[in-house]
């Protein structure tokens, strides 16, 4: 199936109490070339989400937003710094023989210790980066789906269009066939008059009328391009029902159909396959700008 090489699918979720939200876009480019923009704490996922996108996308310039919410998922831990604990317990002690221990004899140390500024702190707890990772990439996989469905829908536009095109090209190449044998008929009726008018008689030679005839015929076939144009036209119709990305190989082949239409235009010295041509290449071209927006 024909994808498109422009779309865009968003995806959110809530996983470990984060609320994840990914959005998948791209616009046409020649190679895959792939931007992921993430919060800065969680920047270690880059990597894993570019090995998705590649597994996903084959060309195309594509923009991956993550947005995550952390609000939930933040555990406070309580971390004791001993070192300063144990200065001030030493401090403590000391007071309590000052003071012989009649008032220092009833307070709890431990009280008095968590009181004192910078002994205990709160922090947030570490996080488990490979489970982050792996909820980031399920969230981007949802997206993903969501960017090729959309692509799908404008890829099979696209090859309905194609295909159209493709018929009127093979239309055109009948008539082009058709008319090609008039064209040396006319031209021998032609030269026989021409030779009369100069020879003012009516005896002429037969056999050169033939050979110039079949000279002329020779130069005006387009029979081995109307093979090839013909030939072309149906890989193009296989690669518009191939699930592989196509969009290059059918670049190539629409370059050869091109080159196929610009050489019967120029042996044909005749105004109605002139006509013929120009609207042959006219849907080429078409084609071919259809055919950038394929993967």
């Amino acid at each position: 199936m024909v994808k498109s090489m422009t779309g865009y699918g968003r995806a959110k979720k809530t996983l470990s109490n984060r609320d994840i939200t990914v959005e998948v876009r791209s616009v046409n480019n020649r190679y895959l070339d792939c931007t992921v923009k993430l919060p800065r704490a969680y920047i270690f996922a880059e990597d894993a989400i570019k090995g998705r996108v590649q597994k996903a996308i084959s060309r195309g310039k594509v923009d991956v937003f993550v947005t995550i919410d952390s609000t939930g998922a933040d555990e406070e831990v309580v971390v004791v710094n001993e070192g300063l604990a144990r200065s001030y317990l030493e401090a403590l002690r000391k007071l309590y023989e000052i003071d012989g221990g009649n008032y220092l004899r009833k307070q709890s140390y431990a009280a008095d210790l968590a009181r004192i500024p910078d002994v205990l702190t709160v922090t947030k707890a570490e996080e488990d980066l490979e489970s982050v990772g792996a909820d980031i990439c399920e969230v981007l996989d949802e997206a993903l789906a969501s960017y090729n469905r959309m692509r799908a829908t404008e890829g099979q536009k696209l090859a309905e269009d194609i295909g159209g095109r493709l018929t009127t090209i093979e239309t055109l190449t009948g008539k082009v066939e058709e008319r090609s044998p008039e064209t040396v008929r006319e031209y021998r009726e032609k030269l026989t008059t021409r030779m009369q008018e100069v020879l003012q008689s009516t005896t002429i030679d037969e056999s050169r009328i033939l050979t110039e005839a079949a000279i002329y015929a020779d130069k005006v076939a387009v029979d081995e391009e109307t093979v090839r144009l013909r030939s072309h036209v149906s890989q193009l119709r296989d690669m518009l029902l191939s699930d592989e990305p196509m969009g290059r190989k059918m670049d190539f082949l629409i370059q050869e159909v091109n080159r196929e239409s610009n050489t019967i235009g120029s042996k044909c010295n005749d105004v109605a396959i002139a006509r013929d041509v120009v609207a042959l290449k006219a849907e080429v071209e078409k084609i071919r700008e259809q055919v950038q927006n394929i993967e």
